[in-house]
């Protein structure tokens, strides 16, 4: 008997495969892109950057490349995977004609950037109504968190400069609308800045949370019920005094540095007016205990601020810092909610973390690296990829269930967008069969069935 030389089995390969489809699973993308108008609100945004006798639309040539980056794509080229498939992504522009788009919309500068965001705001609100108790004010509040991310360059391009991590790239500032625990989240705003760019300028915030604001439905653009979320960075008086302005309103959960005087204060703070920090199941959590300061060194800080610090024992092999006490780690953060028990607050900031999630996606979607040269072309790639991330947040929250409602890209990838089928032409109509064999087809064709339920635009 033949021995057999590998575990596989072989199989000739030969290039002539007809009504193949690759990436099937895509068609998930394709009917939430119909279902919440997105095409529409592009194709609409972008009309004025259309030529009188343009074969292809700008709004679809933008939404293709978004698509590409939500499959896995990382640069303008990789919109190929979606020519060859012009049976399901219809006709797609070449790769000078989408260079040149890019190329004309970053010479429009903000005014470009402003018609694209207008676009996204106005689909969202309908994406987040056709969510109902799945969009994530389904209970009348709105957590955004911001966090600064640094994308590395490999090459020599416009506003890359040495980062605080010894690196060498740009040093862009996102926000994320949190999902909640039944969910993941989705981006309302990303400010490119050089990778030199400070961590706690007060400025960068403002405009970023003005971007994600406008972001917003209008109910949630000021008031209470929108909640603004930040690390230590963030823990500037300038940023603070913004975001409680008279008239905005807005609650905030900003993170603070341990100052000389707030490490004073806490070594002064009486062992009975510690409570232990919380779990998300509600318990205690080991080792962790949370106070609320009150002092002089609140004075000129907003009117309404609580100081709430935290001291937990540190984690094996973890280095105690200089602002650390009694061999605890101090850890504080604003806010100005009030009607809550101090722990429940802490717990709410620390659940910020979230955000290091949605920056792995992002990362994992087109952020991993600025794959054009000027600092406006990558602007316009930025909204690229908020479009993308913005699809794998809403098809997700408006098809699928359970634990695949908190799937990241990677694995609605592998699972879902990568399944192959069979186009099938009968009459009229064209019929796209997916694998049986496939572990996920189910969940694909439910998914489907979820989002034709939903009502068409307009």
């Amino acid at each position: 008997m033949r021995e057999p030389i590998s575990s596989y089995p072989h199989v000739r390969v030969r290039g002539d495969g007809r009504q193949v489809v690759s990436q099937a699973g895509a068609v998930l993308l394709l009917e939430a892109v119909r279902k919440t108008g997105l095409d529409q609100a592009i194709s609409a945004a972008l009309a004025p950057w259309r030529k009188p006798r343009a074969v292809h639309d700008p709004g679809k040539i933008l939404l293709d490349v978004a698509l590409a980056v939500a499959l896995g794509g990382d640069c303008l080229a990789d919109v190929a995977m979606l020519r060859c498939e012009p049976a399901v992504f219809g006709p797609v522009a070449s790769d000078p004609t989408v260079s040149r788009l890019i190329d004309t919309l970053a010479a429009s500068g903000e005014k470009a950037l402003q018609a694209i965001r207008s676009a996204r705001s106005e689909v969202r609100h309908r994406a987040w109504s056709l969510a109902g108790e799945s969009a994530p004010d389904a209970d009348g509040q709105v957590t955004v968190d911001l966090d600064g991310v640094l994308v590395i360059a490999h090459s020599d391009k416009q506003d890359a400069a040495p980062t605080w991590k010894k690196t060498y790239g740009h040093h862009p500032l996102t926000a994320f609308v949190d999902h909640g625990p039944g969910g993941t989240g989705e981006p309302v705003a990303t400010l490119l800045r050089p990778g030199n760019a400070g961590s706690n300028t007060a400025a960068d915030h403002i405009t970023t949370a003005q971007l994600a604001l406008a972001q917003l439905p209008k109910r949630y653009r000021r008031g209470r019920q929108t909640l603004i979320r930040t690390d230590s960075a963030g823990g500037s008086h300038d940023f603070v005094s913004w975001l409680a302005k008279r008239g905005r309103w807005l609650s905030y959960s900003v993170g603070m540095t341990v100052s000389e005087a707030i490490h004073e204060h806490v070594l002064k703070v009486p062992a009975s007016a510690w409570t232990p920090a919380i779990e998300n199941d509600g318990e205690a959590r080991d080792g962790a205990w949370v106070a609320e300061l009150t002092g002089k060194f609140l004075d000129g800080w907003p009117k309404g601020m609580r100081l709430i610090v935290r001291k937990e024992r540190p984690h094996p092999g973890a280095q105690l810092r200089i602002t650390d006490a009694d061999g605890m780690r101090i850890t504080c953060f604003a806010t100005n909610t009030t009607g809550r028990p101090i722990a429940a607050l802490e717990l709410r900031h620390r659940l910020r973390a979230r955000a290091e999630d949605r920056i792995r996606a992002a990362r994992a979607t087109g952020l991993r690296n600025l794959p054009l040269h000027d600092t406006a072309q990558n602007r316009v790639w930025m909204e690229i990829v908020q479009i993308a991330l913005d699809l794998l947040a809403w098809m997700p929250m408006l098809a699928l269930t359970g634990r695949a409602r908190l799937w990241e890209p990677r694995r609605l990838r592998f699972r879902l967008f990568s399944a192959a089928g069979q186009l099938v032409t009968t009459g009229r109509r064209r019929i796209l069969r997916l694998a049986r064999h496939w572990p996920w087809t189910d969940e694909i064709t439910a998914a489907l069935e979820r989002l034709a339920l939903l009502p068409d635009p307009g």
